[in-house]
């Protein structure tokens, strides 16, 4: 495989976009910094298809990136190799609005074959090709500049590799007839709704006890100012105001612009400067949270009980077994809120009584509810059963 220079140029990097375009497959990696960022400062970016591999430094002055975005996310003739690519694809939809498409993310087709449920790149590339990475890099600054030899070396490991590895896994999925199990996830990977960041929704995603329309409207529209200022300043969002703020001040609202030097968590200069007086204006501006929006008071599917947290549990052991009978992540198979559902006597939507999850893990998992199914040891093996009335 040919591995060229840092990209740094224009013209280069159309080059070499246009011949890797002709590929039927493609690997991609980035290398980003957001620690102390709203955004993830994208800093270099590794593309390798099975003749040719390079970095390209997205940070290079006059760099036109347009060739290799319009190849990730327009291209639907290459199929697009990330390995647990969903940061890649946020900073790719945070440049385009879009997600490449189609997609093979060999984390998730690891799943089904039976390699763990989060298994990292390094574990990846021993299992498959038996190489020990070198990660002295891996906590690199990877906003400074001029990178290194073993810096770029490091990085193009990640796709040089991932290159080789993709057509060994997707021929492994073949014999076992797996493949198609991971068409949904993949589409479920690449959906741009999982990456799009409402303001207005930002609120679901800080705890707070109080379910009052007031309480949660003010926590809506704090949210939401807050995400604004984040992204305004390019700041992560706890820099701004923490979560456990927030909730204070929508559940305890200071009545002027002076209470706020009094509230734990901000600065006592909030009570005087600028962002002090928009976080009131937010606050101002704040109307009950309409009816429609409210949490359920209680899951959207039906709650368990005792008893049925007992079935969850059983319906979990279930998984186990299967899981470890057909050598597939149990994760893979079934999530947690699908048997909650199913043990509450939910039929109807749930993924695993549907395709090749009802096949696999579906269809016991009724038996097992409804009585035709039960727990057995033989030979100190833990199995499943049929009952005597089933037979």
């Amino acid at each position: 495989m040919q591995i060229h220079p840092l990209i740094t140029d224009s013209k280069t990097l159309a080059e070499f976009c246009a011949r890797i375009a002709k590929s039927p497959y493609i690997a991609i990696d980035t290398e980003f910094m957001r620690e102390n960022s709203y955004w993830p400062d994208l800093c270099l970016v590794q593309v390798a298809d099975p003749h040719e591999a390079a970095a390209i430094d997205p940070k290079a002055p006059g760099l036109d990136l347009s060739p290799l975005l319009d190849l990730m996310v327009d291209n639907e003739d290459v199929l697009k190799v990330f390995h647990a690519g969903g940061q890649d694809l946020e900073i790719i939809y945070n440049l385009t609005g879009k997600t490449p498409h189609p997609l093979f993310d060999t984390q998730i087709a690891a799943m089904a074959l039976g390699l763990g449920e989060q298994i990292g790149y390094g574990n990846l590339v021993d299992a498959w090709l038996g190489v020990q990475l070198d990660k002295g890099a891996r906590f690199t600054d990877w906003g400074r500049r001029p990178l290194d030899k073993r810096q770029i070396d490091y990085a193009i490991g990640d796709v040089t590799y991932l290159i080789q590895i993709f057509p060994m896994m997707l021929e492994e999925l073949r014999k076992t007839g797996r493949g198609g199990w991971l068409d949904q996830e993949m589409e479920r990977v690449c959906d741009p709704e999982n990456y799009r960041n409402d303001p207005q929704e930002a609120w679901q995603r800080v705890r707070i006890a109080s379910r009052k329309a007031d309480v949660l409207g003010r926590l809506k529209a704090l949210a939401a100012w807050r995400e604004l200022e984040a992204q305004d300043k390019d700041l992560p969002r706890g820099r701004i105001v923490k979560d456990e703020t927030l909730a204070d001040i929508a559940s305890h609202p200071p009545r002027t612009q002076e209470d706020l030097g009094k509230v734990r968590g901000l600065s006592a200069t909030w009570k005087t400067n600028d962002i002090g007086g928009r976080l009131m204006a937010a606050l101002a501006a704040s109307q009950p949270l309409p009816r429609d929006e409210m949490p359920d008071r209680e899951p959207r599917r039906p709650g368990l009980g005792k008893d049925g947290a007992l079935v969850a549990d059983l319906l979990k052991l279930l998984l186990k077994i299967r899981s470890r009978d057909i050598n597939v992540a149990s994760r893979l198979i079934a999530r947690t809120d699908d048997i909650d559902a199913l043990a509450a006597g939910v039929r109807d939507g749930l993924s695993i009584l549907e395709g090749w999850r009802y096949d696999q893990f579906g269809r016991d998992a009724v038996d097992l509810v409804e009585g035709r199914l039960a727990f057995a040891v033989d030979n100190g093996r833990l199995k499943m059963t049929r009952t005597e009335e089933e037979k």
